[in-house]
């Protein structure tokens, strides 16, 4: 039967999805820094030795060049690529190359250890979020050596071969370890009985606690033998009774044994497949001739995309461009033969490149494992994995931003037109949205923003999930653009990424954070024959018995936090009545500030789902200890914390690097001016008092924790040093987004300038004569903003501008109307 072409619309359909899906990639290996003495040359072949001189004239060198030095425009040639390389850096490429290749999160063998490789988690800085593969036969290596033992998928087809008896006795095991332990140093496993062992033990492992196992088949290092490495073997160890459970995932599409593959993912329901490395390494038609192959018999739900990226972003580029033009490529044959219609291959798309690795690798139900921690640091919502699912019984998504006052607000659409439109083309939302003030949907008579206008709210789908509270909803937050691609310049996702960007290119440092989010329970009480909002409970800082009571609560709380990949690292009753907190792990401060926005929601929903009323302001009541949203702070380079000191360095000093004391110096020096930001609205000042652990004094200090700046020594870091620094001048009202870029600007300038700090406090405030106090008021922190040319720069003059007009309009009305700081609660 002759086939007709896929019609033009449906390409276009196809095109677009494999374009715009956010894929798991499921496989690689750790990059290199750029002066490994890993040869370059092994971005486009597998080969070694003299072999690899002849890597240049193989199809894929020259087609995978052009495609590196398109993305780089640089000329086209080896030496300008490496070139571009080293005057760009590995911060800066690994950026464009991970971005360019639209990867969500990455699975990281780092069994196979290169000169100059960054550790797994380095990785954070680059890609939203990130995993780690345990190599069986790496970790037993290692262990023999008598390494350190560091943190699965089996590499025997590379050593004795896939003809695996799962019926090794443990004497055979024990002779083969013998063998290996009196040969050569260091040991490099290849007793076949030993590996066997290996093996069906880690597979038994692996079935009990229900995990997949990556085994290598096909084409590989130039010491296998290619016929021992046909998955076909496997069939012995897929009969046994003990596996018919089992999950296993033939790597590299089992080159050249593809057609093998795929009966074997049609026939074993254990069996799936993954098609890395067979992309980019071959030519076009064979790519295309491979994944075929897979197809032919293999369920589409059971194939899976992967990078086998190594060593270069640039492989994670090539492998993601080649993959998702070699699957356009099948899938649209397929429609035009007849095999599938174009909802079946929109639905194999997404298939093939997330929803698979989502269900085998149980990537919606992992919580922190797998989340923007990351993203750096790099898990890099830093874009997190969740529960959303398009599915029929999906009624609405909310599209969230948070404004200069540091409301939420949201438009909802239906599910349906959301994932036909919005989701690409976002929806319209006057320009008014960022001047609002707190106490009352209008703009100020000073700012610059009006009624007339129009932005476009654009979502950032990395960060999409459902609603743990509301299971029929997802929620997802937003970017603001004055057209498609074009960030508007009042839009604090954006200021916060611009500045984050300048931090990485001007320092190559990175920027974590980490929040201690305080909040209040209220509940309904009557009082003179009229409700009111009171406190939860009367119990003290720390009490269990607090605890007992709304345990329930906290608990629906946490796990709704886990399901949206928010880790909490502890929680406790605070001083305040019916006071508690939550404090969050450290992540790249982008991700830590989409995921206190997240953490708000879902604290005051549950709250609200129980009757009660959760609050962030910073003094509900003043008669009671305030809320903070204390942030942590530090500087990382590839993952590798830089703010802390060495004692081994003698510029440390106060237990900061160089860089650090700069950073925080620059922070120390603006700290008025950055306070319009994070403590945004009057009410702010009632908390920041002395004596009260909440930074009233324009001082820094060691464990002071009167101090507004806290340098920290957390469990685990040598004494005399610290790891961060802690600021506690930041409240529940501020927007994160725009807090942290102020902090993050300051700390420029200081890295800029080379500031210094001056001596640390370590006493009482009130103990020592003269200390300055920093503003005891909005209408002096503004006073220092309008000063600040630094913060008003980087910024942006426009949206400072806003933010100034904002904060003198409710100096003025909180000023006249004294008591209305108590409609707060309902806002905040």
């Amino acid at each position: 039967m002759a086939a007709t072409k896929c019609s033009y619309q449906s390409r276009a359909l196809i095109r677009e999805a494999v374009d715009t899906i956010q894929a798991i990639d499921a496989h690689a290996r750790n990059i290199v820094e750029i002066e490994s003495e890993f040869p370059f040359l092994r971005c486009f072949s597998e080969a070694e030795g003299e072999a690899l001189s002849l890597a240049p004239y193989s199809l894929s060198f020259k087609r995978n060049l052009r495609d590196i030095a398109e993305l780089y425009k640089c000329e086209l040639s080896l030496q300008k690529v490496e070139d571009h390389r080293k005057s760009e850096g590995l911060d800066s490429i690994s950026s464009k190359c991970f971005a360019a290749a639209n990867i969500s999160a990455v699975f990281f063998d780092d069994g196979f250890v290169f000169d100059k490789m960054l550790n797994w988690q380095s990785h954070k800085s680059f890609v939203p979020a990130v995993g780690r593969i345990l190599c069986i036969e790496h970790l037993a290596e290692t262990i023999l050596n008598d390494e350190k033992f560091r943190e699965s998928k089996s590499i025997a087809a590379y050593r004795s071969g896939l003809e695996i008896n799962p019926c090794v006795t443990e004497l055979e095991a024990e002779e083969g370890l013998f063998q290996e332990l009196n040969g050569s140093k260091p040991v490099r496993i290849t007793n076949k009985g030993f590996i066997d062992y290996i093996f069906t033990r880690s597979l038994e492992v692996a079935v009990f606690f229900e995990l997949p196992l990556q085994v290598h088949t096909g084409l590989g290092d130039k010491d296998l033998d290619l016929k021992k490495s046909n998955p076909i073997h496997l069939r012995t160890v897929l009969a046994d009774k003990r596996f018919a459970k089992s999950k296993i995932v033939l790597l590299h599409a089992s080159y050249p044994f593809s057609k093998e593959a795929s009966y074997l993912a049609s026939a074993y329901s254990q069996v799936y497949l993954d098609f890395g490395l067979a992309t980019p390494n071959i030519s076009v038609q064979g790519m295309i001739s491979s994944l075929k192959n897979l197809l032919e018999l293999a369920p589409t739900k059971k194939v899976m995309f992967s990078t086998n990226g190594y060593a270069f972003p640039e492989t994670f580029y090539l492998g993601a461009k080649r993959s998702r033009d070699v699957v356009f490529n099948v899938l649209s044959d397929a429609c035009g033969d007849g095999d599938l219609t174009i909802e079946e291959a929109l639905e194999a798309v997404k298939d093939i490149f997330r929803e698979n690795a989502l269900r085998l690798y149980k990537l919606n139900n992992v919580g922190g494992l797998i989340g923007r921690e990351n993203v750096n640091k790099q898990s890099i919502v830093p874009k997190n994995f969740n529960n959303s699912q398009n599915g029929e019984d999906l009624a609405f998504v909310r599209i969230i931003w948070v404004d200069a006052s540091g409301q939420h607000r949201c438009r909802v659409v239906p599910a349906g037109r959301f994932y036909e439109e919005v989701k690409s083309k976002g929806v319209g939302l006057p320009r008014a949205v960022m001047g609002l003030v707190s106490y009352k949907d209008e703009l100020p008579e000073s700012g610059t923003l009006t009624g007339v206008g129009e932005i476009r709210l654009v979502p950032d789908m990395t960060t999409i999930a459902r609603l743990p509270w509301s299971t029929k909803e997802e929620m997802v937050l937003a970017e603001m653009h004055v057209k498609p691609g074009e960030a508007w310049e009042y839009c604090p996702r954006s200021a916060l990424l611009r500045v984050t960007k300048i931090l990485q290119e001007e320092f190559n440092l990175v920027m974590d954070a980490g929040f201690e989010k305080e909040f209040y329970i209220l509940k309904k009480i009557t009082r003179n024959g009229a409700e009111e909002w009171g406190p939860f409970d009367s119990s003290v800082y720390c009490s269990t018995s607090a605890f007992d009571t709304i345990s329930p609560i906290l608990q629906e709380a946490y796990n709704s936090l886990q399901s949206l990949n928010i880790s909490v690292e502890q929680l406790h009753a605070e001083v305040g009545k019916g006071q508690f907190e939550f404090s969050f792990k450290y992540l790249q401060c982008n991700f830590a500030a989409d995921n206190i926005i997240y953490a708000r929601e879902v604290i005051r929903s549950v709250a609200r789902k129980h009757g009660l009323l959760a609050t962030f302001v910073p003094k509900y009541c003043l008669n009671d200890i305030g809320s903070g949203c204390h942030v942590h702070i530090s500087l990382s380079h590839n993952g590798r914390n830089v703010f802390i000191g060495s004692e081994n360095d003698p510029e440390t000093q106060y237990g900061m690097s160089k860089i650090g004391q700069n950073f925080l110096a620059g922070v120390y020096h603006h700290l008025p001016a950055i306070l319009a930001f994070t403590a945004p609205i009057p009410n702010s000042y009632d908390r920041i008092q002395p004596h009260t652990l909440s930074g009233a004094y324009h001082i820094w200090g060691k464990e002071n924790r009167e101090a507004p700046i806290r340098t920290a020594c957390p469990p685990g870091v040598p004494m005399g040093l610290v790891s961060n620094f802690e600021i506690k001048s930041f409240d529940g009202c501020v927007n994160p987004h725009l807090g942290l870029a102020s902090i993050l600007v300051a700390g420029i300038d200081g890295l800029r300038r080379g500031l210094t700090l001056p001596e640390p406090l370590d006493v009482e405030p009130s103990d020592s004569a003269n200390l300055e106090r920093l503003p005891k008021d909005l209408g002096e922190a503004v006073a220092a903003l309008v000063g600040d040319k630094i913060l008003k720069e980087l910024i942006g003059e426009k949206l400072v501008s806003e933010i100034i007009s904002i904060r003198k309009a409710e100096i003025d009305y909180y000023s006249k109307n004294p008591e209305a700081y108590k409609d707060l609660i309902h806002r905040y």
